[in-house]
């Protein structure tokens, strides 16, 4: 499965704006800049996020984001699925009724292995994602960078 760069962006972005003092926004042109991103782009996911309830936005010359909950409350499935929609990553066509080598309808009663084996994977892999929050991934920031970050947050609007 491949994922966009939206998705990294996204989590880069959420897991800074976890460190934004409470009642505090992060622009978007500062959250651009921070990771060197093109802002128009970026907004693009930004909005995502916000639709799903993972960022709360405020506009006008004062506006920017912030995490819509608690950081410990945003998993990073919750993240993924934001900018890539929640659609399984495989759909069965169910070949195995078609052609010179079809199975009979009482071979197809059972859900197909193929599908079974990718929904379970599916499912292992969104496990996994929803078991991470956005606070864990803070937790994992190198003193430096967390440094660094409590630093551009500390940077004055322009």
């Amino acid at each position: 499965m491949k994922l966009s760069q939206g998705v990294e962006w996204g989590l880069h972005c959420a897991v800074l704006l976890a460190q934004v003092p409470p009642g505090g926004l992060m622009r978007r042109d500062a959250l651009a800049g921070h990771f060197g991103l093109p802002e128009a782009y970026l907004s693009k996911h930004l909005q995502a996020m916000t639709r799903a309830g993972v960022l709360f936005a405020n506009s006008g010359p004062k506006g920017g984001y912030r995490l819509a909950r608690a950081a410990e409350s945003i998993s990073v499935l919750d993240v993924v699925e934001a900018i890539e929609g929640t659609a399984a990553p495989f759909v069965c066509q169910e070949i195995r009724q078609r052609g010179t080598g079809a199975s009979s309808p009482e071979e197809c009663r059972r859900a197909c292995m193929v599908n079974t084996v990718m929904d379970q994977a599916d499912e292992a892999w969104r496990a996994s994602l929803r078991s991470v929050s956005v606070a864990g991934l803070v937790d994992r920031l190198p003193g430096s960078v967390r440094t660094r970050n409590e630093e551009s947050l500390r940077l004055p609007a322009r």
